[in-house]
């Protein structure tokens, strides 16, 4: 999933500790700790802090690409803009939301809430998506306008 080497990079490179970084994003060091470890797993809306924070974007942080940043990006989650995009990149792909959600192992209805923009997808699904269908995070969450990964 993320990459907990690019992420520790980033923390030691800019001499920032674990208890810093985990003020930064209002938890407590030893939750950042497992995070960073990958002995639990980051919540999507704290990594997305976590990009903030050192201006990379979550493609970069999935190890999806080797670029750090894009330009021009937004901070924040659209999610009106994500579900749209969910739905699009689902009919291109011509899967139903009973097939997809079998492929994220999630329930229909949880796809059903995420294209509706009620919820921000799950680190698993966005990662699985991602991975397998060549689509940047950053775009499918409607943090940037363009899919960078895409090859046409």
């Amino acid at each position: 999933m993320y990459n907990k080497e690019r992420i520790k990079e980033l923390r030691t490179s800019s001499k920032i500790s674990q208890q810093e970084m985990a003020n930064i994003l209002g938890i407590t060091r030893s939750t950042y700790s497992m995070w960073e470890s990958k002995n639990d797993i980051f919540p999507l809306k704290r990594l997305i802090d976590l990009c903030n924070y050192f201006d990379v974007s979550l493609d970069y942080i999935f190890s999806l690409t080797d670029t750090k940043q894009y330009k021009p990006n937004k901070k924040d989650v659209d999610l009106t803009t994500s579900g749209k995009r969910l739905k699009d990149f689902r009919k291109e792909n011509n899967l139903t939301q009973v097939k997809l959600a079998q492929k994220l192992n999630i329930a229909p209805t949880i796809l059903v809430e995420y294209e509706h923009g009620k919820y921000i997808i799950s680190i698993h699904a966005l990662y699985t998506i991602c991975t397998k269908y060549h689509i940047s995070a950053d775009y499918l969450l409607g943090r940037v306008d363009k899919n960078y990964l895409k090859t046409d």
